[in-house]
């Protein structure tokens, strides 16, 4: 007999389109498979906005899936466009 109800293991795929659903006019990168995913997200949505008020953006686009265990974990980083020109510049 089984515990917890498992939910359908995701591809990057799916939760890319997940999450470009759901934040517009960002650039998307996401890496990991099965549960768990590092996600990279960059847009000017973000300008202003506090750390925590990102990531709660973020997870916001993936609450169902997180919930029915589809996705265990995930690391997130956002930026704004300027940011991740000066991240990017290492």
């Amino acid at each position: 007999m089984m515990g917890a109800t498992q939910g359908v293991m995701m591809d990057a795929a799916q939760v890319t389109a997940l999450l470009e659903a759901h934040l517009d006019e960002c650039e998307i990168i996401v890496r990991g498979s099965g549960d768990q995913y590092d996600l990279t997200v960059i847009g000017a949505v973000f300008e202003g906005m506090r750390a925590v008020k990102k990531q709660q953006l973020v997870y916001a686009a993936l609450t169902s899936q997180i919930a029915e265990g589809s996705i265990h974990a995930v690391n997130i980083a956002t930026f704004t466009p300027q940011e991740w020109l000066e991240h990017s510049r290492g």
